[in-house]
C-alpha cells in the first residue's frame, strides 16, 4: 500500500514540475511573470489609495464647510448634527477601505516572496541582472518593498484617528465653545 502512495506522490511531484516548466519555460519567464503580478497589484493598491484619498478630501471639504455655517436660524443645529455625521462617515469609509488595501498588500507580499525564492533558487538569475536597478540589494530585501507600501497601509488608520478627533471636536465646540 505504501508503495502505491509513494509512486503516486513521486509522479504527482514530477507532473507538477513538468506543468510549471511548460507554463513558464525558463526562470526568466517565471521572473517576468512575478514582476508583472507585482506591478499589477501595486497599480491596484495605488488606485485604491487614490480613490480613498479623494473621498477623504471631499469629506474634509464638506466638514469644513459645515463647521463654517453661520446661519442664525438653523446654524447651531446644523453644525451640531452634520459635522459629527461626516466624521462618522469618514470613520466608516476608512474602516471599509482597510480590507482592500490590506488584501493588495498581502498579495504583493506573496509575489515578492515568490520572486525572492526564485532568485535564491536560481543564483544565475541574480548574477545575470546585477547591473539592472530592479535587482539591487535594497529592492531584493523584504524591508525595501514594505517601506514603500507603508503610506497606503497607514493612511486609513491615520484618517480614522483624524475623524475621531474632528467628531469629538465638533461636539465639544457646540456644547462647551
Amino acid at each position: 500500500m505504501s508503495k502505491i502512495i509513494t509512486d503516486l506522490l513521486e509522479s504527482t511531484g514530477s507532473i507538477q514540475q513538468e506543468n510549471e516548466n511548460a507554463m513558464f519555460g525558463t526562470p526568466k519567464a517565471r521572473l517576468d511573470f512575478y514582476r508583472h503580478e507585482i506591478q499589477y497589484e501595486t497599480t491596484l493598491l495605488s488606485n485604491r489609495t487614490n480613490a480613498y484619498l479623494s473621498a477623504q478630501s471631499f469629506l474634509v471639504i464638506a466638514y469644513a464647510s459645515s463647521m463654517a455655517n453661520l446661519n442664525p436660524e438653523w446654524g447651531k443645529v446644523f453644525t451640531l448634527v452634520v459635522p459629527p455625521i461626516l466624521a462618522l462617515l469618514g470613520i466608516v469609509s476608512s474602516l471599509h477601505a482597510w480590507p482592500g488595501i490590506r488584501a493588495a498588500y498581502d498579495i504583493i507580499d506573496h509575489w515578492h516572496f515568490k520572486q525572492c525564492q526564485l532568485l535564491r533558487a536560481e543564483p544565475t538569475m541574480g548574477l545575470a541582472y546585477d547591473d539592472s536597478p530592479l535587482f539591487s540589494k535594497h529592492e531584493a530585501q523584504e524591508k525595501g518593498f514594505r517601506q514603500a507600501l507603508l503610506f497606503s497601509m497607514r493612511t486609513p488608520w491615520i484618517f480614522t484617528g483624524f475623524w475621531v478627533v474632528l467628531g469629538v471636536f465638533s461636539v465639544w465646540l457646540q456644547y462647551f465653545g
